[in-house]
Order: C-alpha cells, then structure tokens, then sequence
C-alpha cells in the first residue's frame, strides 16, 4: 500500500506511538504494539500517512484515544493502579454481579475508572474501552456521577466484558468487534432498550453543549 519496503518494529513506547523514518525506497516504521488491533481503514491511512506524510490522520488518532488503556503512564511500574471505587459508583459491585449473571464467573479482567476529569462532559462517545493485551476495562469517569443511573454503568461495564469474551471476526480483510455474536448477546442484558435510550440522550445533550 505504500510502494515502498517498510521494516517494522513493534514498541511499548507510550511516548512515540507511531515514528517513521526514510532512507532511500527503505521506511522505518516503529509504532506502539496497540497497532495490532488496528482495522483496515486505520491500516490503509498509516498506510497513506507513510507514502506521502501530508494526509490527515482522523483514524489514527481516533484509535489512539479508544485504546488509551493498552497505554503506560510515564512512571508507572509493571502493576498497574486500578481504581474500582467511585464517588458514586463502585465498579468491582457491578463487574462481580455482572460476571456471576451472564458468564458465570468466567471473565478474569480487571476493571477501573479511566483517568480525566468526571466533571467533563463527553466529548468524545468513548464510554468504555477493552484492552485485550492488558485484560483491563476502563470506564470513562464522566459516568461517575449521581444523575447517571446504576442500569447504565451496569450496561456499559457488561459492553466491555463481551469484549473480553466474544472474540472478533474478520471479513473481507475487515476487523470486526461488534460482530453479529456480540450483538445478540449484547441485547440479553436486561436493561438494554433502557440504556440505548439513556445513552441515545446524554449524547444529544453532549452533542448540543
């Protein structure tokens, strides 16, 4: 895709996710291994980005921000914090009830509120996130607030666990998460139209602010 020989190194660099380096007909690619997750439109823009290093890079940076939780903080040590305990919402009750209803004990990731600022609106439709190689869920701290109701924490933190369990599928060289699987399941939880709806307004209201 990009008409050049490209040598690949893979990094957990979390300072310089994606570097390129040429010489001659030769790129030098170092990106962050989170890259291996990465569908085929993020893929074709590197791809575009390392061919003529002038094209904008909405998907790559998209990416990036929904995939924060495969990223070391400067300083942060191989045990990584967790915090499950909210203002208003204990995430470990919820992961713990959730685990025993639907997958029977089975889902061993870890889970915790994401880092940023719960009193910022959601600019950004990122709620929760699923690292597969950390095996940890993140929940965005904007939901850690009084007015937010338990159903939805719930159906945002059960999201993120079947993204733990259902593995994805690829078709037509596309990567898919939400794979047909996943939705059905996705609708066997017991608040599901409630939550789509709930959703479905605090997005018009971010959308609008």
């Amino acid at each position: 895709m990009t008409g050049k020989s490209v040598s690949l190194t893979l990094t957990d660099n979390s300072a310089s996710l994606l570097s390129i380096r040429t010489k001659g007909n030769l790129v030098s690619a170092r990106m962050h291994w989170m890259f291996l997750n990465a569908d085929d439109e993020v893929i074709r823009e590197m791809a575009s980005f390392i061919k003529t290093r002038k094209c904008r890079t909405p998907l790559i940076r998209k990416f990036i921000s929904e995939n924060q939780t495969c990223l070391k903080k400067r300083g942060q040590n191989s045990r990584l914090s967790i915090h499950t305990k909210g203002r208003f919402h204990n995430l470990r009750e919820i992961f713990d009830d959730l685990n025993n209803k639907y997958f029977g004990g089975t889902i061993t990731a870890s889970i915790g509120w994401g880092k940023g600022n719960a009193r910022r609106a959601v600019r950004n439709r990122t709620l929760g996130s699923y690292c597969g190689h950390t095996d940890i869920i993140r929940i965005n701290p904007v939901l850690d607030r009084r007015n937010v109701p338990r159903y939805f924490i719930r159906y945002v933190v059960y999201h993120e666990m079947l993204h733990s369990a259902v593995e994805e599928e690829r078709k037509n060289s596309r990567r898919s998460v939400h794979t047909s699987e996943f939705r059905k399941l996705e609708r066997l939880f017991e608040d599901y139209g409630k939550a789509v709806s709930w959703e479905k307004r605090l997005m018009q209201k971010s959308d609008s602010a």
